[in-house]
């Protein structure tokens, strides 16, 4: 097994990979790696200059020589700043809204994490999107990228590999650790985990946490179900998501970064009052609850 100063590459099927990166918390996201005879297909590309740096010379040893392509499966910069490391050449693709997202956002994730080291990262925006779906042909391998959002964003994009049965989800489900829908929609993540079951997966690589089968998309279904249910009672009793969030006697607690559920109960409720799957909520405010329900700043190994 390949491993860095950040992470390790777990092989999944022939010339497929997962680059995991431990702990998996806030801005340290896993990554793939698909190897066809032709060309190489990246999925994500870390948070920091010197993790992207180590995942592509992972990405450089099994293929050396092949043009990149890389997937980013949403707009968030854990899973994009990375992009700016990659040959000027790569190909990056994602959904049109992730593109659009990105230009917005530009680096403001940073803000967010004072702590880490975000030198040298370059914007670098995607040269091609889908809107719902799209097939990359590396040679040898059919990858099959699919729209599935709102769902932890209104861009989530995954990954397929029929044949092998691997699912790349990206933040759609989390393995091992809490949720996160704020910026998507509890309703359209439980819809997109109802399609990827259809698929029968027999790997799944979440974008944060360990390697898993189909049961990480279980998991994450009842937590999301649990949310709504807190919401609806939160919303009945007129208390405010934070409050709703403190007096939770919450069966995930456990779960690593347990304060995104302030958070994600403020997208519950907007959801319970009627309000469109991804309407905007201001994250800034938001992230403040979640650090008051922490009970400190946010913490991050990025």
């Amino acid at each position: 097994m390949t491993t860095t100063p950040f992470g390790r590459l777990v092989p999944l099927a022939p010339a497929v990979f997962a680059y995991i990166q431990p702990p998996g918390g806030w801005c340290v996201g896993n990554a793939g790696i698909i190897v066809g005879t032709d060309r190489v297909v990246v999925v994500d590309t870390a948070a920091t200059r010197p993790r992207a740096e180590a995942l592509l010379a992972c990405v450089q040893r099994l293929a050396p020589g092949r043009p990149h392509i890389v997937v980013n499966t949403h707009h968030h910069g854990d899973h994009v700043f990375g992009n700016c490391v990659f040959p000027r050449e790569t190909e990056i693709v994602a959904h049109e809204t992730a593109r659009s997202e990105m230009a917005r956002t530009g680096l403001a994730m940073r803000d967010l994490w004072p702590q880490a080291d975000f030198s040298g990262i370059e914007l670098r925006l995607p040269t091609r999107t889908l809107r719902d779906r799209l097939t990359l042909d590396p040679g040898g391998v059919r990858v099959e990228l699919l729209h599935v959002g709102p769902a932890h964003t209104t861009n989530d994009v995954v990954v397929w590999l029929p044949r092998p049965r691997v699912l790349f989800v990206g933040d759609v489900a989390f393995s091992g650790r809490t949720p996160f829908v704020l910026m998507g929609s509890v309703a359209g993540s439980l819809r997109a985990l109802t399609s990827l079951r259809e698929l029968r997966p027999r790997v799944v690589v979440s974008g944060h946490g360990a390697v898993a089968g189909p049961e990480v998309l279980d998991a994450t279904e009842v937590y999301l179900r649990w949310l709504r249910r807190e919401a609806a009672h939160g919303v009945s009793a007129g208390i405010p998501p934070l409050e709703a969030a403190r007096r939770a006697d919450s069966p995930f607690q456990s779960l690593p970064d347990s304060e995104r559920l302030v958070a994600n109960l403020h997208r519950a409720y907007a959801e319970e009052r009627g309000e469109p799957a991804g309407v905007y909520l201001p994250s800034r405010p938001i992230t403040d609850e979640m650090v008051q329900l922490h009970g400190g700043p946010l913490t991050t190994s990025v």
